[in-house]
């Protein structure tokens, strides 16, 4: 008997901005590991890094990839891979915690410190900070702005930051006159945050038998693009200025960056200064085609596994392929699905959903077609004739090179990147492939 499709569920599962939590059993019935053909197996390495290589010593490591390429869903499986080899890990979103249109250093060293006090807490380990605790009941007098902490004698040190950054990340004016409070305390709020939290937290983790601290700070790539100065851009400034003190916190590290730097000039200056000389790793989309233009089959039976899982996730692999015709009305359709998202996950969801939204599986090629002509005619209607060449010349090249490209053609996902044996390798999102502009 052919297992039912729970359409509701389905659905669901087809959500283009859910994460799936490696850790939770369910979620990763649904999960499909893609590193053996995306040409770099990324979230491996971060893991040998840690566990295998420096894992008394702190490490810090750059993370970065295209938005809606899979970077959360891959972080929380190194997350659950490192918590399973006995490390204590504190992953969290930064977008909960930061303006991202507005960062700055202290405000990441200040989120760091909340997630991983309130993390220990939850563990049964209470810190007592001595100078950092003074400085945050200091921050509340200079800040002059009602937040009741003191009156609480013993109010915990993430509360306290928890209730200052409620304050500060809708008011820019107190978040301005904060910064310039902190910033001649900088180095200090640096060694206090050591000492006091992360070396006296790893020790602590060390006594109950736990093999280290690790702290993953996700959607820290978000951070806003625009000049912070007339010479530097947000980005610029936080990760690569002021690189050297992210980098100093004593824990390992792993924080996603905007992949704009590297296509930046100073993508030496934050491998040197934040990436302790080692290159950020880039997390590429899964490959439809080879370089050539011939299809990358293992690519494809990949994603058609992804859709089918999302569907029938207590089904065997194998045995997916042969309930096809219960979600879409051929294997054609499946395969063009595939195929016109470019290995772009969030897409290819995004397109499936679309489908959902119209009509009951099985999906109809007819269904289909109409999805993806909404998708590309947004796309096609923000591309001006400058654009058009330059995409033109990506399609004959297969190359990106510098920031004001990055910006125009990979911010927009008008290009996608790949990665083989020869290295990174770029091509035009296959649905702007169709329009007339490339037509013979």
């Amino acid at each position: 008997m052919k297992p039912k499709l729970d359409l509701q569920g389905f659905f669901a599962n087809c959500n283009p901005s859910r994460t799936l939590i490696f850790g939770n059993l369910v979620d990763r019935r649904y999960y499909i590991d893609f590193s053996s053909v995306r040409g770099a197996k990324v979230i491996e390495q971060l893991e040998r890094t840690i566990t295998r290589l420096s894992p008394h010593k702190p490490t810090c490591q750059l993370f970065t990839g295209h938005i809606g390429c899979g970077k959360s869903t891959e972080l929380r499986r190194l997350e659950a891979q490192l918590k399973r080899q006995g490390f204590h890990v504190v992953y969290f979103e930064s977008t909960q915690d930061l303006d991202m249109a507005d960062v700055d250093v202290t405000d990441v060293m200040l989120a760091i410190t909340r997630q991983v006090s309130e993390s220990l807490e939850d563990f049964g380990i209470k810190l007592r900070p001595g100078y950092l605790g003074k400085l945050l009941n200091e921050i509340i007098d200079f800040l002059q702005t009602p937040i009741e902490v003191k009156a609480e004698a013993e109010i915990s040190l993430p509360l306290k930051i928890a209730k200052i950054t409620a304050k500060t990340k809708d008011s820019p004016k107190l978040r301005s006159r904060l910064r310039q409070y902190l910033e001649p305390q900088t180095n200090n709020i640096l060694q206090w945050i050591n000492e006091e939290v992360l070396e006296r937290g790893n020790q602590e983790l060390a006594r109950r038998g736990n093999k280290g601290l690790v702290v993953i700070v996700d959607n820290l790539d978000r951070v806003d693009p625009r000049a912070r100065t007339t010479e530097r851009s947000q980005p610029e400034y936080l990760f690569v200025d002021r690189g050297e003190q992210l980098r100093k916190l004593n824990c390992h590290l792993v924080y996603t960056i905007p992949l704009v730097l590297m296509f930046s000039n100073e993508v030496e200056a934050l491998k040197n200064r934040l990436g302790g000389g080692v290159t950020p790793k880039v997390l590429p989309m899964v490959p439809v085609r080879f370089r050539d233009g011939r299809e990358h089959q293992q690519g494809m039976a990949q994603l058609r596994q992804m859709v089918l899982a999302r569907a029938f996730p207590t089904v065997e692999p194998q045995s997916r392929l042969n309930l096809v015709t219960e979600v879409f009305d051929n294997t054609e359709t499946l395969n063009r699905l595939c195929s016109i998202s470019g290995g772009h996950v969030r897409n290819l969801l995004g397109l499936l959903y679309s489908c959902l939204q119209a009509q009951d599986p099985p999906i109809s090629r007819e269904c289909l077609e109409d999805a993806t002509r909404d998708y590309r005619e947004s796309l096609v209607t923000a591309i001006t004739d400058d654009e058009w060449e330059l995409l033109r010349e990506v399609t004959q090249k297969q190359r990106v090179t510098g920031e004001a490209d990055y910006q125009t053609l990979l911010r927009s996902l008008f290009v996608f990147e790949y990665q083989d044996k020869q290295g990174r390798w770029f091509a035009i999102n296959p649905v702007l492939a169709e329009t007339r502009e490339f037509q013979p």
